[in-house]
């Protein structure tokens, strides 16, 4: 520990098994299924091309606040993304935005 008293908490396989034993936590999970599905898909595309946040911002003629602000809007309903911010995101990573119901 160190003399700020801040012991991380491990996310790890065991720690999020103990999460979603909890009372109503696997409901509210699984409402957000989606959003963290969505949520994936960029950062994954964004890894896969090798590319940060900045990289992205650069390519998308924006800054790097505005693709943090993107990639956390998936995880609330403050914000949701237009199809354009999306597919310039997409282009960006060199991918192709496509949107399926399933």
């Amino acid at each position: 520990m160190d003399k700020t008293g801040y012991q991380p908490v491990p996310h790890d396989a065991a720690f999020r098994k103990a999460l979603l034993a909890k009372p109503g936590v696997q409901k509210a999970y699984d409402a957000l299924e989606e959003e963290y599905t969505a949520l994936s898909a960029l950062l994954d595309a964004r890894h896969a091309a090798g590319l940060t946040q900045a990289d992205v911002a650069s390519r998308m003629g924006t800054t790097v606040s505005a693709v943090s602000r993107l990639e956390s809007s998936l995880r609330s309903e403050k914000h949701s993304p237009s199809f354009a911010t999306l597919r310039k995101y997409a282009r960006a990573c060199g991918k192709k935005l496509v949107i399926q119901m399933v």
